[in-house]
């Protein structure tokens, strides 16, 4: 049995008062108010939950990802392995369980829908509604993950509306993602019995979701950023919002999680206890998590801070078990195994080169936005050197290649506009959702050495110049490392650096915007394996239009 004491939040109530809880078998066994707040004090409540996470993201295996989040306060994450499971199907996901298991830390994993997303690229699995009836039957696995399929739900496609149903006998919550969806198609995307949506990006979008009946997850990751647009919606619809990463690398990990996002909310003049109801109670309650909340019989759960406006986790408890003090992990470091699907050989420059239409035409280029997954698209006369089109860094448009990483097959080649590049390539297998392998850069040889530096390594993410090239390996999955997460956080900060430094990336995580440069499901112009892709009428594109 222990005691703690200190000015105790109840989130619940939206009251202060400062107690002992003690603590017995993991368990909150008694919560004792015995006056006012006290100043100088500090402050227990509820831990923290990131609502829509994809673990494989921070580049780390569950194990790694957890003694690196309880550092922030985080006891609990709401997890979409569909990263993993569409290289490995539900062998990945049963790895991420596994793997998660073996710390102290309360997972929430999903059943992937959309495994492949799309038709139009080759993932390494595919995951069926009797896989996802199977994995129903694990207690770790608590909803329906992310339906990316929209045009599925509004065509009623039999399979998709399949995996719907099964959700609904199984009682799990149904996870959206419909960015730009409005009116009437956003009705009947949620009247189809899906509850959340985290790919809002303006404010008008969320609202009129909300008055829908959707809960919104306000994300905040590497490289979408909705936090500053969405935020101000919190005064009026705390109760149907959360916070969520979606993708997070480690570098940004070790500097924070949830934590930062209720320090800047509170900052703002939302009021503290709609903001700590959004990063507790709302995702335990939807997603049904196994996860305390601070009341007399529940799971010991809790932070301590030093105060709710510097917010500054002085410890982590996980069922009674202190996981994190003063900045430090108390988490044991584990090696994860290493379980992959990675099949393809070198290529050479002559496979990439994009030769010279017989015809006057315009060059279709995708425009990458900085914090943002979504796209634009422009047109522009190509550059034109020895009979093909190049690379273009007076006007910043780069050659972007995807190559299948599940067999030997022609790459797919295009352009792209905003990553800034002034030398060399970079290059990553991590590239949503099929994790094919994509690299942008200036010229052909640097493009097909950083790509074939995570051939090499069976995944990674690497950077070539003229004079200096590295590889950070991922060799679980080709998407994450099974190595100290600290030191992958570091390693990932030298690459980062490398890409903005010496190459001259001008994004704020060139890397983590590569990665999304390949997803279909999100507007307007993607490439993927097979080709470049209109995600607004979803089907391939022409690289050229003639004049």
């Amino acid at each position: 049995m222990t005691t703690h004491t200190a000015n105790i939040v109840n989130v619940f109530d939206g009251i202060i008062e400062f107690g002992e809880i003690t603590v017995e078998n993991n368990r909150i066994q008694q919560i004792k108010y015995i006056g006012e707040e006290r100043v100088g004090e500090s402050y227990i409540l509820p831990g923290l939950v990131d609502a829509h996470i994809h673990i494989e993201s921070s580049m780390l295996t569950p194990a790694q990802f957890a003694r690196l989040a309880v550092v922030h306060g985080t006891v609990g994450t709401v997890s979409d392995p569909h990263e993993i499971a569409n290289v490995l199907g539900v062998e990945g996901v049963k790895y991420m369980i596994e793997d998660g298991q073996k710390v102290p830390f309360k997972y929430c994993f999903g059943a992937p829908s959309c495994v492949p997303a799309t038709t139009f690229e080759t993932a390494g699995a595919t995951v069926t509604a009797e896989d996802i009836a199977h994995l129903f039957t694990y207690k770790e696995v608590g909803y329906l993950a992310e339906m990316m399929n929209f045009p599925g739900v509004l065509n009623e496609d039999p399979i998709v509306m399949q995996k719907l149903v099964l959700a609904k006998a199984f009682n799990k919550p149904i996870d959206g993602h419909a960015p730009g969806l409005r009116g009437a198609s956003a009705k009947k995307y949620i009247d189809a019995g899906i509850e959340t949506d985290h790919e809002c990006f303006t404010k008008g979008e969320a609202l009129e979701k909300l008055k829908m009946g959707m809960k919104i997850l306000i994300r905040e990751g590497s490289a979408a950023k909705n936090f500053e647009e969405l935020i101000p919606l919190a005064n009026t619809y705390y109760s149907d919002m959360m916070f969520c990463s979606d993708d997070k690398h480690p570098d940004n990990l070790v500097e924070g999680h949830i934590n930062q996002l209720i320090k800047r909310a509170i900052a703002k003049g939302i009021d503290k206890f709609k903001v700590l109801r959004m990063a507790t109670i709302n995702p335990v309650l939807h997603y049904r998590m196994n996860i305390g909340l601070l009341r007399e019989g529940d799971w010991a759960d809790f932070i301590r801070v030093d105060n709710l406006d510097d917010f500054t986790i002085l410890e982590t408890y996980i069922n009674g078990e202190k996981v994190a003090e003063k900045g430090l992990s108390l988490i044991e470091n584990i090696q994860s195994k290493v379980v992959n699907n990675f099949v393809c050989s070198p290529i050479e420059p002559n496979q990439i080169e994009i030769k010279a239409p017989a015809t006057s035409s315009q060059l279709k280029v995708i425009e990458a936005i900085d914090g943002q997954l979504i796209t634009k698209e422009f047109f522009i006369e190509p550059l034109l050197v020895n009979g093909n089109i190049v690379s273009n860094t007076e006007k910043d448009i780069l050659k972007l290649v995807v190559v299948n990483r599940y067999s030997n097959a022609r790459p797919a080649v295009a352009f792209i506009h905003s990553f800034g590049l002034k030398e060399g390539a970079i290059a990553s297998s991590v590239a949503h959702d099929s994790h094919n392998i994509i690299a942008v850069g200036v010229d052909d040889e640097s493009i097909c050495e950083a790509i074939n530096l995570i051939i090499r390594e069976k995944g990674g993410v690497s950077a070539v110049s003229n004079s200096k090239k590295g590889v950070l390996p991922l060799p679980v999955a080709g998407l994450m490392s099974n190595e100290d997460g600290y030191k992958i956080a570091e390693s990932y900060t030298m690459i980062d650096t490398f890409a903005k430094q010496q190459l001259k990336s001008s994004l704020t995580s060139p890397f983590m915007s590569l990665s999304f440069m390949a997803l279909l499901v999100i507007p307007s112009l993607k490439l993927s394996d097979l080709g470049l892709f209109d995600g607004n009428t979803f089907t391939f594109t022409n690289l050229l239009q003639e004049n």
